[in-house]
């Protein structure tokens, strides 16, 4: 048995079922209970440890509970597309091993309200029905979130990278990865709300990769933050761009399509598909879509970051989105913020 607050029981009682595929699915949780942020940014001496950061994100959420995850690699792309006078947040998750995707609805005391999605594959079982257990671990979700936006129109992803990963050691709080997507879409309501919190922060890469993150808002100001690879220390260098995959913005006159262009990342081509559809007009949904499918990849098991897992559509405005899961470019999705 376990022995969980009213709250976190409270969460768990709204785990949902979203789609009926035959093994990957979307599914749903409200997270009712208030996770401290503060517990699992720490000041660390000396040098930061991946499994010592994630083990108090789960002392956080589910607290003397023994349950498994595995920190992941992934692909992706991102991008910010007109929509009139507005603007949309396309995202596509990409990763070698198919993964069921859990919506993750967060209504913090102190911050905002948000939509998110996280891998279930990285956290127990793609079916979180299955026991209790699996039901439990999905309580880890508000700090495992890949992508989302909040009630201020604020929307953000994290895209991997093929350098070193990075470890900046300033003597500030610890920031892992995905911890790093609940501290902006809790607190930033701009773009450059986002960028001054990070840098409050030293910067951890999680799971022996490296990943830079593409952050943009309701009035369309997209940027991509990065940790120079170039340089030991790994300094926080922003960006503004309409898209991102996963090479680094600031070298980008070194990077090539359709290669890993060594330290400095590799996706080009998908960028340059992003870009031309944007650059040749493209506004509104229909065109989002169209960006989402042109950059989205089929499996290659000799690829990581290949196999698109799912593909969204945010609106910045109207705070909701359009969803497919696993390329079911037929099957779209539709969630909304205040659902």
């Amino acid at each position: 048995m376990f022995d969980l607050s009213k709250d976190r029981m409270e969460s768990i009682e709204t785990i949902k079922k979203i789609t009926d595929y035959d093994d990957y699915n979307v599914y749903s949780i409200e997270i009712k209970y208030d996770y401290n942020i503060d517990n699992v940014t720490p000041v660390i001496e000396g040098n930061p440890d991946s499994q010592q950061l994630m083990e108090l994100a789960f002392a956080d959420a589910l607290p003397g509970v023994d349950v498994e995850f595995e920190a992941p690699d992934y692909g992706c792309s991102a991008f910010t597309m007109p929509n009139d006078e507005k603007f949309l947040f396309g995202r596509n998750y990409d990763f070698a091993f198919d993964s069921s995707a859990m919506l993750v609805r967060c209504t913090p005391k102190k911050g905002y309200k948000s939509i998110g999605f996280a891998a279930l594959s990285h956290i127990y079982d793609n079916d979180p029905e299955i026991s209790m257990k699996t039901k439990a671990s999905c309580l880890i979700a508000p700090y495992i979130c890949l992508d989302g936006i909040n009630e201020k129109g604020l929307g953000i992803a994290v895209l991997t990278e093929t350098s070193e990963p990075t470890v900046q050691k300033t003597g500030k709080p610890v920031l892992l990865t995905t911890v790093l997507i609940r501290l902006i879409l809790d607190n930033a309501s701009t773009t450059e709300d986002a960028v001054e919190l990070i840098r409050q922060y030293d910067v951890f890469a999680s799971s022996g990769r490296d990943y830079h993150f593409y952050i943009t808002d309701k009035t369309g100001d997209g940027m991509v933050v990065e940790f120079d690879p170039e340089k030991e220390e790994r300094p926080m260098v922003v960006t503004k761009f309409k898209a991102a995959t996963n090479f680094y913005g600031m070298h980008i006159d070194k990077v090539k399509p359709n290669r890993i262009n060594g330290i400095y990342g590799k996706g080009k081509e998908r960028y340059d598909s992003i870009m031309d559809i944007i650059d040749n007009g493209g506004n509104g949904m229909a065109d989002t879509w169209k960006a989402l499918k042109a950059s989205a990849q089929d499996p290659n098991p000799e690829d990581i970051t290949s196999n698109t897992q799912w593909s969204i559509a945010y609106d910045l405005d109207k705070l909701e989105c359009e969803m497919t899961l696993r390329r079911h470019w037929d099957d779209i999705l539709k969630f909304k913020l205040d659902e």
